[in-house]
């Protein structure tokens, strides 16, 4: 972060600090702003350079990331990490254990569109570890 400035990549507003419940689940500071409920959840979450959630898996109905802004990754697990840029889509599966975050020297943002289904959760894991993302 430059100077407490916030440099938001998105053409969404970047929103508040996660709260409690996700923050938990991240290294380093992200902000959401819930754009929409109807028809499924889409949030703009907008991470500050080196941010990062927890390896994770969404239960029964999967995740698509709308990337809108700055320079992230997104790796699942057993594979290389993958670069993402603005204008990029990444379709994440159901049963898929996966991370998603900024590059070390980058804002990044990103719609999270949720995909409803019933039974349908994330279920939060281990930390990416700082010798895991160090070698991206």
């Amino acid at each position: 972060m430059s100077g407490n400035k916030i440099e938001n990549p998105s053409v969404f507003k970047t929103g508040d600090k996660l709260p409690e419940m996700f923050s938990k689940y991240f290294i380093g500071q992200a902000y959401l702003n819930q754009l929409t409920d109807r028809g499924g959840p889409i949030a703009n979450v907008t991470f500050e350079p080196g941010c990062r959630n927890n390896w994770h898996i969404h239960r029964k109905g999967g995740q698509i990331l709308l990337v809108t802004g700055g320079r992230g990754w997104y790796q699942e697990w057993g594979k290389p990490a993958r670069e993402l840029h603005a204008g990029d889509v990444v379709n994440i599966p159901p049963e898929v254990k996966h991370w998603h975050g900024a590059a070390s020297d980058s804002w990044f943002s990103h719609l999270a569109v949720e995909i409803q289904t019933e039974g349908a959760c994330n279920e939060w894991l281990e930390e990416v570890s700082d010798e895991e993302y160090g070698k991206l």
